[in-house]
């Protein structure tokens, strides 16, 4: 499964992108992602960035953070920009390594010759960073960005619609699927997985895991946690068939992480280590604390709220922070 390399834009901006809402209704399947989808993810940036918290406390540092992103420069270079034109972003991935693959699917409201004029005016000018491509008959805007390996491909299926890959093939793919809609393609188990979302939620992910994909813990890691072994916890995820997570935001925040096990003896025993680091974290709290003051309110929602739970097959972790506490930690009066 591909990783997105991700610069932390500072504690609130972390803390309010995992998010806090009241349930509500399923998500629907994109029909956009192919058969081969292991994982989606989806962010509704339209909620994010109306929600009371990031209002008040984020949306100001995230603008000036997106102000010096070299990937929110050439989009805004190209007539786009997320924090007014976007309302959902779906990305669906599979595979690992050099054959990890991905699609991603934009909706929300485009002006789309305005973009594609500004995209050929950019290529004329930079076109060592912007390309206009054929494939078929469709035309491609090819985008480079620095310190990522393979130049982005994207079109614009419709005026709400925009694709994109690192294929040139699976972008025409997924724009002629866009126009015409149709049924959803994902595996029934990922479906299904889907299915059981919160549309309404600022964010989700969910993906199956395919026995003997994962190998263990990478050498070194886990092994100064005090009172986990890294090699029984290695072997533990090695059960791991799937998960979820769900973020929401409203004037608070919460997270809840879904771990699907093999089999219910297998969430078990993933379930007493999981304890174990939730202790063993919730001892550490109180240092972090002790060193910054301003801090202490989420320190202490995290200890009472950081708990993790075992119900058949499935192992949950959930965190809940307030608003007040952020704001607090923020320094903010209010």
């Amino acid at each position: 499964m591909s990783r997105l390399s991700r610069r932390g834009v500072g504690l609130l901006t972390a803390v309010a992108l995992a998010v806090a809402a009241t349930p509500g209704r399923a998500a629907d399947i994109d029909p956009v992602l192919p058969a081969d989808t292991e994982s989606v993810m989806v962010v509704n940036l339209r909620q994010i960035i109306d929600a009371n918290l990031v209002k008040k406390y984020v949306l100001g540092q995230l603008k000036q953070v997106m102000a010096g992103n070299d990937v929110a420069k050439q989009l805004q270079e190209l007539g786009l920009d997320p924090l007014k034109d976007v309302d959902r972003v779906t990305v669906g991935s599979w595979g690992e390594g050099e054959d990890a693959s991905v699609v991603f699917v934009v909706r929300g409201k485009f002006d789309l010759e305005k973009m594609f004029a500004a995209a050929e005016a950019k290529a004329k000018t930079d076109g060592d960073k912007v390309k206009i491509v054929n494939e078929g008959k469709y035309k491609l805007v090819q985008v480079t960005v620095d310190n990522v390996p393979k130049p982005a491909f994207v079109t614009f299926a419709d005026e709400k619609t925009i694709v994109g890959s690192f294929d040139k093939k699976m972008v025409v793919t997924a724009a002629e699927t866009a126009k015409a809609g149709g049924k959803p393609q994902l595996k029934k188990e990922l479906a299904s997985m889907v299915l059981k979302q919160d549309d309404k939620a600022s964010m989700y992910a969910c993906g199956t895991v395919e026995k003997d994909r994962i190998k263990g813990l990478p050498a070194g890691v886990g092994g100064g946690i005090p009172g986990v072994d890294a090699a029984k916890l290695g072997e533990q995820l090695k059960t791991l068939r799937g998960y979820a997570m769900t973020l929401r935001l409203t004037d608070d925040v919460a997270l809840e992480l879904d771990f699907g096990m093999a089999d219910t003896e297998a969430a078990n025993e993933f379930g007493q280590t999981l304890s174990q680091l939730v202790g063993t974290a919730k001892g550490f709290l109180p240092l972090i604390a002790g060193q910054q003051p301003n801090l202490k309110p989420l320190v202490d929602e995290v200890s009472n709220t950081l708990k993790s739970s075992v119900k058949d097959k499935d192992v949950t972790l959930t965190l809940r922070l307030s608003g007040d506490a952020i704001g607090k930690a923020a320094g903010s009066g209010d």
